[in-house]
C-alpha cells in the first residue's frame, strides 16, 4: 500500500440551535477544553485576520497527543478549514473542515470532515487513527449539540473565576510545589490520594479529595506543564457530579517583591444533577455559589501552602 493514501471520514449532527450559535462554539478553539470532552488544552500561537495557528493537546484512544494546526475561519459561510502543520504519530498529515448549514432560524446541521494519511499506511495504524477520529468527532458533536441547544442558559451554566496570593519567595519554589502533585497527599490536607504518570511535561493523574462534610470525590485530570513560563494548565477528564466540565490553570507571575500566584477555574455546571447534589429546592444560582466556594476554598488552601513552602525555602538558604 502507498504511504500517501488519503483516508477520509465524515461526521454530522442536527442541532436545535441557530447556525450562528453553533459556529461560535466551533470558532472558539481556545474554549474547546471546556466544550469538548477529548480536548485538554488549546493555545492560540498566532492570529491574523481570518487565520490562526493553534497548539492542541487532546485525548486520542486513551493517550494524550499534541499537534499544531493552521485554521482559516469564514464567519459569513460559517465554515472553518484546518490543516495540521505538525502531526502526532501515527498521523502523517491531517486536515478537514467544520461547516454549519442553517436549517431554519432555530435549527442547523454541523458537518465535520477529516482527511488524513498515516506513515507507512499500515492497517493497524490506519484503524487506530480512524477509531480516534470517530470517537473524538462523535463526542465533540454530541457535546456541542448539548451546549448549543442550551444556548439561552449557557451563560448561567458557565462560570470562570480566579484566586491569587502574593509570595515573597522564588518562582521556582512555588512551581516545584504545584508541579509535585504526587506528593500532595502529604502536603495538602484535602487531598487523600494521588496517582500520577508524567511524560514529556504532561501529567495524567487520578486524585481523591475530601469535602468539608467528610465525603470523598475522585477526579481524573490531565495537566500540561510549562516550567519556563511558570504555568500548569489542566483539564478534569472525570469530574464531580455537579460539573460537566472543569478546566484550570496555575499561573506564577514574578514582580519586584516576589511572585503572584493565581489559580484560574472555568466550569460548566451539570444542570440535571443540581437537585440531586444540593437538594430539591436548589437552582442554578445556588449551584454557582456552591462550586465557586468549594473550588475557591481548596485552591486558596493550596496557594497558601505553596506560599509557605516557597517562603520557607527562602529563609533556609
Amino acid at each position: 500500500m502507498s504511504a500517501g493514501r488519503v483516508h477520509r471520514t465524515e461526521h454530522s449532527i442536527d442541532v436545535a440551535a441557530p447556525a450562528g450559535v453553533v459556529y461560535g462554539i466551533v470558532a472558539d478553539a481556545v474554549g474547546w477544553p471546556l466544550y469538548f470532552p477529548p480536548s485538554v488544552h488549546v493555545e492560540r500561537v498566532e492570529s491574523a485576520g481570518r487565520e490562526e495557528r493553534l497548539r492542541i493537546w487532546a485525548m486520542a484512544n486513551g493517550q494524550v497527543k499534541s499537534w499544531s494546526s493552521h485554521r482559516v475561519l469564514d464567519q459569513e459561510r460559517r465554515r472553518v478549514e484546518f490543516r495540521q502543520e505538525r502531526s502526532a504519530a501515527p498521523v502523517k498529515s491531517m486536515g478537514g473542515t467544520w461547516s454549519v448549514e442553517p436549517l431554519g432560524a432555530e435549527k442547523s446541521k454541523l458537518v465535520l470532515l477529516h482527511d488524513f494519511t498515516v506513515e507507512g499506511d499500515s492497517a493497524s495504524d490506519v484503524a487506530w487513527v480512524e477509531r480516534a477520529t470517530d470517537t473524538n468527532s462523535s463526542a465533540e458533536l454530541e457535546n456541542l449539540k448539548k451546549l448549543a441547544e442550551r444556548w439561552t442558559r449557557l451563560d448561567d451554566l458557565t462560570l470562570s473565576f480566579k484566586d491569587s496570593v502574593h509570595v515573597a519567595g522564588p518562582a521556582d519554589a512555588v512551581y516545584d510545589f504545584l508541579h509535585r502533585v504526587g506528593d500532595w497527599p502529604d502536603l495538602v490536607p484535602h487531598v487523600s490520594r494521588v496517582k500520577v504518570v508524567e511524560e514529556e511535561g504532561v501529567q495524567v493523574m487520578s486524585m481523591d479529595t475530601r469535602t468539608t462534610d467528610g465525603a470523598t470525590h475522585t477526579t481524573e485530570s490531565v495537566r500540561v506543564c510549562f516550567p519556563r513560563t511558570g504555568r500548569i494548565v489542566y483539564k478534569q477528564t472525570v469530574t464531580p457530579a455537579l460539573m460537566s466540565a472543569h478546566t484550570g490553570e496555575w499561573q506564577i507571575v514574578p514582580d519586584t517583591s516576589g511572585v503572584t500566584v493565581t489559580s484560574h477555574h472555568s466550569v460548566i455546571l451539570r444542570e440535571e444533577n443540581i437537585k440531586q447534589v444540593l437538594g430539591e429546592g436548589a437552582d442554578i444560582a445556588e449551584a454557582r455559589r456552591y462550586v465557586r466556594e468549594a473550588l475557591g476554598r481548596n485552591s486558596t488552601m493550596t496557594l497558601n501552602l505553596a506560599k509557605s513552602h516557597a517562603q520557607r525555602s527562602t529563609s533556609e538558604v
